[in-house]
């Protein structure tokens, strides 16, 4: 505790930590220096220095009475005023002086010729997004704007600036991507993932593969929930089933969430998970809407949209799982035709709309012959239905031949 440290015990600690930040940085030695850049670890020995620091009150001067600590003050002496703020609870004045110590960090890495503090200036990276969002939500509740994480983004923007170049420092252009993601997500600013993935995807100097498989996994995750998003289903199923596929199996929560929005997709080119999949990863919100679908159960649908609404709103995969109505109508009508087949084989293929009028009143959904001829055609022009209809006897005639085309994987037609 700050309250039992002598000042020159503080003085020892602060003397220390600068000896091993120059001699990480002389050794280069990239794991040792990410350690002593993160704040958010909270580890006992940041707790420890930002306490000593809080007591010297003058480590300005311990760094200048070193060339060896005075050549690294522009990083340190700023770092060590947001380890102070943050000590203390100060997120804004942190993040402040973080993101200076951070720019100078930066220069330096330019300078260095190998990749050797990568893994520091991922830390860097990820210490800058979570510093912004604490001092935003700090900054909210003081009735103040939030801005630092928009902040945050320009900053990454421009060490994405400083990787995209040839040689070994390359491979930290997507973590650093997957980083902005976040930042982009979490500020409803979306569309600005469009110049990023097209540096990624198009530019000559980045081959997707040699990127580390964690990182990979998380932009084809954040990649897959654009898709979603855009309504390109196809494109979506590929890049959350890469996700999926790559992603650590004893990462339980990672899985959860890419499953989170694979399903919706997946039940939208009408493939359906398993109900011990969805009980696994605990996504039972999702086990309604699966039984709707294989039962043709309209009302089921709509009762497990509303009773989780909220949830899938906030996922932003409602308005995929509302369109999945005509596949749970297409179910509905086959169901009516395998009935009639065991009746009259022989005019099983004629479905009568005042038939379907009923089935949808037993599910107590209300609706009129007019409303039922409406959404049959719908299911005839989307292709999930074959057929035509007689309109003088109300009546749906169906292909002999195939009448209820399989999805197998593609989307319904738009």
């Amino acid at each position: 505790m700050a309250s039992y440290m002598s000042m020159g015990e503080a003085h020892r600690r602060i003397t220390e930590y600068l000896n091993r930040f120059t001699d990480v940085v002389s050794y280069q030695d990239g794991s040792s220096l990410k350690q002593l850049l993160s704040l958010s670890s909270e580890s006992p020995s940041f707790l420890a220095l930002a306490d000593a620091l809080n007591i010297f009150q003058d480590a300005n001067r311990v760094i200048r009475q070193a060339d060896k600590y005075s050549q690294y003050a522009e990083i340190v002496a700023p770092l060590f005023r947001a380890m102070q703020s943050y000590r203390v609870g100060h997120f804004a004045e942190s993040y402040q002086a973080f993101e200076k110590s951070a720019n100078a960090f930066i220069q330096e890495f330019r300078n260095w010729e190998s990749a050797w503090a990568l893994e520091a200036l991922y830390v860097v990276v990820y210490e800058i997004r979570i510093l912004a969002e604490r001092a935003d939500r700090e900054l909210a509740s003081n009735g103040k704007t939030p801005e630092k994480l928009k902040a945050a983004g320009s900053f990454l923007m421009k060490v994405f600036g400083v990787l995209a170049g040839k040689g070994p420092k390359r491979v930290g252009a997507l973590y650093v991507t997957c980083q902005l993601f976040k930042v982009y997500f979490k500020l409803g600013t979306v569309h600005l993932c469009r110049s990023v993935i097209r540096s990624i995807e198009t530019a000559r100097i980045f081959d997707f593969e040699e990127f580390p498989v964690r990182d990979k996994v998380t932009y084809m995750y954040y990649t897959g929930r654009l898709e979603v998003l855009n309504e390109n289903f196809p494109a979506a199923d590929h890049k959350l089933s890469y996700a999926l596929s790559h992603c650590d199996p004893q990462s339980v929560a990672n899985i959860r969430m890419i499953l989170k929005y694979l399903i919706p997709v997946k039940l939208s080119i009408g493939i359906l998970p398993k109900r011990t999949l969805l009980e696994k990863y605990n996504l039972v919100e999702y086990n309604d809407i699966v039984l709707a679908m294989r039962r043709g159960d309209l009302r089921l649908l709509r009762h497990a949209l509303e009773q989780h609404e909220d949830r899938f709103l906030r996922s932003g995969v409602y308005l995929v799982l509302e369109k999945l109505e005509l596949q749970v109508y297409q179910r509905l009508v086959k169901k009516i035709y395998m009935i009639q087949k065991q009746k009259d084989p022989s005019k099983a293929h004629q479905i009568k709309l005042e038939v379907i009028v009923k089935a949808l009143k037993w599910l107590q959904m209300e609706m009129d012959i007019d409303e039922v001829e409406c959404i049959m055609s719908i299911l005839i022009y989307k292709n999930l239905v074959k057929g035509y209809f007689a309109h003088k006897s109300k009546v749906a005639v169906l292909s002999k031949q195939d009448p209820f085309p399989k999805l197998n994987g593609k989307p319904i037609n738009s």
